[in-house]
């Protein structure tokens, strides 16, 4: 019988520029770790959050219903009528606010977690609308895209009605910069990144970020990063959300310069990310970002990755 398992799942970046809400890609650049482990501590109330105890030594809230892993347990622990107590131990590696999917990561590992402990043998679907409950602590809202990154790995097109979800292979190729920038980020920054956002487009301009949003899922379909690079460009959310990143213009145009195939926001910022290929001169490009970053005074970590396969699950 198993009564541990351990999940390590990865960051991912959403959006992609033109598909807000429905991209995820996971990175190979940061894991979060969660331990679950039954305790003999039962529930004996209609409450389903007693009996979980979170531990962590991260700057992290440890009561069950404003954390994102426990609230993806106290769900799943409700729905499957689970009674014994619960222990999460969690470990933060994604940096947490920099529009890496930390919250999703944490949420994705918790589902995968969950699920093995008490063998319940829920499909990926499933698994994902449940780690999308995790998102509301952070964000605010339930959104698929980063956790569905996290769960399964590799390139997402997220479907919400009806709910579906898409998982490509990216090129071997395909290699990424993240220049995270050395801010301080507000507590509820993706409530603010989201506020932001235009209620009412262009027609023009809805068709401009459909048009890119195909051709980057035919690049991953087809396996052509430069079609990927090419077509990671967003005319409605970018230009509503780059005022929020000092300096991001700049980021940009440099990395562009300096030979990168496409560069955007990642998720809902402050890190902007940059897509291009193995063979490039990769260290050019992460220092011109960085370059771009210190032009406002801004310092900022540059990590060179490569997609993500997925989670790793251990018992």
């Amino acid at each position: 019988m198993v009564t541990c398992v351990n999940v390590r799942a990865p960051s991912s970046t959403a959006n992609l520029g033109p598909g807000f809400d429905v991209f995820g890609l996971a990175l190979d650049a940061f894991y979060d770790k969660i331990t679950l482990s039954k305790t003999n501590k039962s529930i004996t109330t209609n409450r389903p959050w007693h009996g979980i105890r979170i531990l962590t030594t991260d700057n992290i809230p440890k009561n069950p219903q404003q954390n994102t892993a426990g609230l993806v347990i106290k769900a799943m622990k409700q729905k499957f009528k689970i009674k014994s107590g619960i222990e999460i131990k969690i470990k933060k590696d994604v940096p947490a606010g920099f529009g890496m999917g930390s919250s999703a990561a944490s949420a994705a590992a918790a589902a995968l977690a969950f699920n093995k402990l008490f063998n319940l043998k829920l499909d990926n679907k499933t698994l994902i609308k449940y780690a999308g409950i995790g998102e509301k602590a952070s964000a605010g809202t339930i959104h698929y895209d980063n956790v569905a990154a996290s769960l399964l790995g590799g390139f997402v097109v997220v479907k919400t009605k009806p709910f579906d979800v898409i998982r490509l292979e990216p090129p071997k190729d395909l290699v990424l910069c993240l220049a995270i920038p050395q801010l301080k980020v507000p507590k509820k920054k993706t409530m603010i990144s989201r506020s932001v956002i235009p209620k009412t487009v262009k027609l023009s301009d809805l068709t401009v970020n459909l048009s890119n949003a195909a051709n980057i899922v035919t690049g991953f379909l087809t396996k052509d990063s430069e079609l990927i690079g090419r077509s990671i460009q967003d005319v409605i959310v970018e230009p509503a959300r780059k005022h929020l990143i000092p300096g991001f213009s700049k980021v940009k145009n440099n990395a562009l310069n300096a030979g990168a195939l496409g560069v955007t926001i990642s998720g809902a910022g402050p890190s902007v990310i940059a897509f291009c290929k193995k063979s490039q001169n990769l260290k050019k490009i992460g220092k011109s970002m960085e370059k771009g970053f210190n032009s406002v005074k801004v310092n900022c970590d540059i990590i060179i990755c490569k997609p993500s396969t997925g989670p790793k699950i251990r018992t």
